[in-house]
């Protein structure tokens, strides 16, 4: 008798998955996005028409009154310029620290490069205020309070561990068979290096560049200890809310979140699923 052929059981939560998960996207989304609309919303939006009983979630009667008085107040160029300047320079400096460190680390042997990966992520466990209280202190001997430079060291500080454990995950996905017809074609390790692992590797690094800039761009803890007058936008929105109203606080925090959409926009081409796909034929 021939064997009857077996047809595979249907999945009875498939339909319902089906159904349910691309709600569960879209309402995670919207869940993610609503306080940024928020942001914008009560910054647009005049004041008579938030302290009703029932404020609205949509806003027809537009103003500009609170970026206008939020910018002749004086106090927002020079901290957006400030914070600018520190997170692209120090995205600058960590990617150029790390990415040759991550690559030699990748290539070492597994349970070297392994343990040097743990203890990079050991670093990342203290408590980041014990850390922040020490290199303050260290940093105001040295002069570096209230500076360029001394926020840029200690944003190295808080992300070149993490974001050397990404790049060394980024460069082990980096197939050795390209360097080595490279090495063949008579390239040296530099220009292997430059001509071949780092665009093959540029997804994970874009992903690391996104980190480090975010992490700097958003960061208060190192701000408030190394600065006594001239804010960054964090401590800005900080003194917005404790000594503004609800509308400038608002405003603020909306001019600290462009500058992250336009980031991400500008990045998002590098921030795709398999991008290293097809780097070696078959």
């Amino acid at each position: 008798m021939r064997k009857q052929e077996q047809i595979p059981r249907r999945d009875r939560l498939d339909p319902v998955l089906k159904v349910a998960f691309p709600i569960w996207v879209v309402g995670a989304v919207l869940l993610v996005l609503f306080p940024v609309y928020l942001i914008f919303l009560v910054s647009f939006a005049p004041g008579s028409a938030l302290f009703g009983e029932r404020p609205p979630l949509f806003i027809t009667d537009f103003t500009l009154q609170w970026w206008q008085r939020v910018i002749e107040d004086g106090q927002l160029v020079s901290p957006l310029i400030k914070s600018l300047t520190v997170a692209t320079v120090t995205t600058v400096m960590a990617i150029l620290i790390a990415a040759p460190a991550a690559y030699v680390i990748s290539r070492l042997r597994p349970a070297v490069a392994y343990t040097i990966v743990l203890i990079l992520l050991v670093t990342r466990m203290f408590p980041e205020f014990t850390i922040g209280i020490s290199v303050a202190t260290w940093f105001a001997r040295f002069g570096l309070t209230d500076t360029y430079l001394g926020l840029i060291l200690a944003h190295l500080i808080g992300s070149l561990p993490f974001i050397a454990w990404i790049l060394v995950g980024t460069f082990e996905t980096v197939p050795r068979d390209l360097e080595e017809a490279a090495h063949i074609d008579g390239a040296s390790r530099m220009a292997t290096l430059l001509r071949v692992v780092f665009p093959v590797a540029a997804p994970g690094i874009a992903v690391a560049s996104l980190f480090v800039w975010l992490y700097s761009w958003n960061e208060f803890l190192y701000a408030r200890l190394l600065t006594t007058n001239q804010n960054t936008l964090p401590l800005q929105v900080f003194q917005a809310i404790d000594r503004g109203s609800l509308q400038q606080m608002a405003t603020v925090a909306a001019v600290l979140t462009l500058p992250i959409l336009l980031v991400v926009y500008f990045l998002q081409r590098y921030l795709k699923p398999g991008a290293l796909t097809g780097a070696v034929k078959g």
